[in-house]
């Protein structure tokens, strides 16, 4: 039994009754599709629109969070002729809290075949700077 692969019950079951391992949570899917990085210039959120245009899609800035959210009018989609439906256009409300070294009130965001790119800049004062030596 030591070299047995552990399925989640297995973890589960360890973590609550074990009191002498470290808590391991199981990962959660991602709710919605989504790449977030870095460069030396800017944050940068590559979120998948599939079949959703730039009216679709809500970009909301309160002080430090970012929302990004579109609900789905179920009406609005027809599934009568549909032999297999395996694109699916859900809703979802995505929410981040932005550090203080990126300056929202200057991002900027751009629709390019169904991929939504938000680019929000570093803060002035957050770049490094160089001092003339006297």
């Amino acid at each position: 039994m030591g070299n047995l692969p552990l399925n989640e019950f297995d973890i589960l079951y360890r973590n609550l009754f074990k009191t002498d391992s470290s808590f391991s949570p199981i990962k959660a899917k991602q709710p919605h599709p989504l790449d977030i990085y870095f460069t030396d210039e800017d944050l940068v959120f590559e979120v998948a629109c599939t079949g959703l245009t730039k009216d679709d899609v809500k970009i909301e800035i309160e002080q430090d969070t970012l929302r990004i959210s579109y609900t789905r009018d179920s009406d609005k989609e027809d599934l009568s002729n549909y032999i297999y439906k395996g694109l699916s256009k859900k809703s979802f409300n995505l929410a981040y809290k932005i550090a203080s070294k990126y300056d929202l009130s200057g991002a900027q965001a751009q629709m390019d075949d169904g991929l939504l790119l938000i680019h929000i800049p570093v803060a002035e004062e957050s770049k490094p700077k160089s001092l003339t030596i006297l």
